[in-house]
């Protein structure tokens, strides 16, 4: 029956629709950290549906408020008042740490980055943007435009001109071999003469911890330099949230929070794990920013109800059994077992990461090199064993991907931990 659907995809979707593994696999229903395949075999899943299924699967407070408004009504767009959108933006809004803050609802956060870069551009009257090499933020041709990862940037074509900053990977570039605080004062260095070669940008955009690029980050301060850089020329501060919010990293609720020193950033975006499933996304502004257009928009599906609906329940779900502390410490420990595999296997070069947002580093063994095929042994090693985990990484690295729904147990650590160490060991 797989072998079938797989034809079927591969005769009907585009061939650049990537499929992880050499025997694809159909997930057919989950619950809490579980799902299971056509054939009925289960597994854990440590990637969520790339972080989107952020608390568990199947979550009934979730379940039921999606049946529940469902029945009522689904759909009606931004014409009408609509009160599950009002009432999570008022939530939203109140934790995002930004003064006087306005939210708009999107479907995705690839469309969230896009209207944080119309909104930037429009509010500034530049279309100069900086972005942070080996980023990732979306696969919109404007998205793609500002993304520093060659892997996922099928084209050079752009609205935007785009300049990228060192900054975003600690431990490759030109200043892996700096100290923290060199670190900082280097790429701040770097900012600073880029900015003296170029109009005044609108904005710069950076995720906190790049997913994509394999959960690399830098320094705690970094951005907090730099805002304090952007702030004396108006330059405004955007954090691609779509991976690090809601308190996946543990020790933050939003993953700005470690570069917090100079304030909020001016825009923040958010997406995947908030609607833990259901397409949510959205940008959160200063009145000023949001205000901004001075032409109709409006969103069809953006804060359709029944996502709003899933987004509270979600969100109150998080809230109430906090999720964040649940990440900070099962996450830590989770963290400190790789560790101690990765001491024992060659091909381990870095396991990093802060809470449930773990990325582990593959090399050729004494070497800098990237060993795709070793990550692709490891993935294929953990499906058998029972573990779903996911792949990443850009400028030739290799990285295993572990983010698993943030309700995960001490016990369900340990397994993955278990079947991951065996993966490991298989290269």
């Amino acid at each position: 029956m797989t072998r079938d659907l797989f034809a079927r995809h591969r005769a009907v979707l585009p061939d650049w629709l990537a499929l992880y593994y050499e025997d694809p696999l159909e997930i057919t229903h989950g619950e809490g950290r579980h799902v299971w395949d056509a054939a009925g075999n289960k597994y854990l899943d440590f990637f969520g549906g790339i972080l989107t299924t952020m608390t568990a699967h199947a979550l009934p407070e979730v379940t039921k408020a999606v049946a529940d408004q469902a029945g009522r009504i689904i759909h009606s767009s931004t014409l009408y008042l609509n009160r599950p959108m009002v009432e999570l933006a008022e939530r939203v809004a109140q934790l995002s740490g930004i003064p006087d803050a306005r939210v708009f609802f999107t479907t995705s956060g690839t469309e969230a980055n896009d209207t944080a870069l119309l909104l930037a551009t429009a509010h500034r009257r530049s279309n100069t943007v900086l972005a942070m090499r080996n980023s990732y933020h979306g696969r919109s041709f404007s998205a793609v435009g500002i993304t520093g990862n060659r892997g996922w940037s099928p084209t050079s074509l752009s609205p935007l001109q785009t300049l990228y900053v060192h900054g975003g990977v600690r431990t490759r570039g030109p200043y892996a071999h700096l100290g923290d605080r060199e670190f900082i004062d280097a790429c701040v260095d770097d900012l600073l003469d880029l900015l003296g070669h170029t109009r005044a940008p609108a904005a710069l955009i950076a995720e906190p911890v790049q997913g994509v690029g394999g959960f690399t980050s830098p320094p705690d301060g970094l951005y907090a330099a730099f805002r304090e850089v952007l702030r004396e020329r108006g330059i405004l501060w955007i954090a691609d949230e779509v991976q690090t919010g809601w308190g996946r990293t543990g020790e933050h609720f939003w993953g700005w929070q470690a570069h917090g020193r100079s304030g909020p950033p001016d825009i923040v975006t958010f997406a995947k794990g908030i609607g833990n499933g259901m397409s949510v996304g959205g940008v959160i502004a200063r009145a000023e920013i949001m205000n901004c257009l001075d032409a109709n928009s409006i969103s069809t599906f953006g804060g359709t109800q029944v996502t709003m609906a899933a987004g509270l329940a979600n969100l109150t779900y998080l809230l109430e059994h906090d999720l964040q502390g649940n990440a900070r410490r099962v996450g830590g420990l989770l963290i400190e077992r790789l560790r101690a595999v990765a001491a024992q296997v060659p091909h381990v070069r870095e396991v990093r990461g802060r809470g449930l947002m773990i990325g582990v580093e593959l090399t050729r063994p004494g070497t800098d090199e990237a060993a795709p095929e070793a990550a692709s042994t490891v993935l294929e090693e953990a499906r058998a064993g029972g573990l779903l985990i996911g792949k990443g990484g850009g400028h030739s690295t290799s990285v295993l991907r572990v983010a698993p729904p943030m309700s995960l147990t001490v016990a369900e650590a340990e397994e993955g931990a278990a079947i991951l160490e065996r993966a490991l060991r298989s290269i």
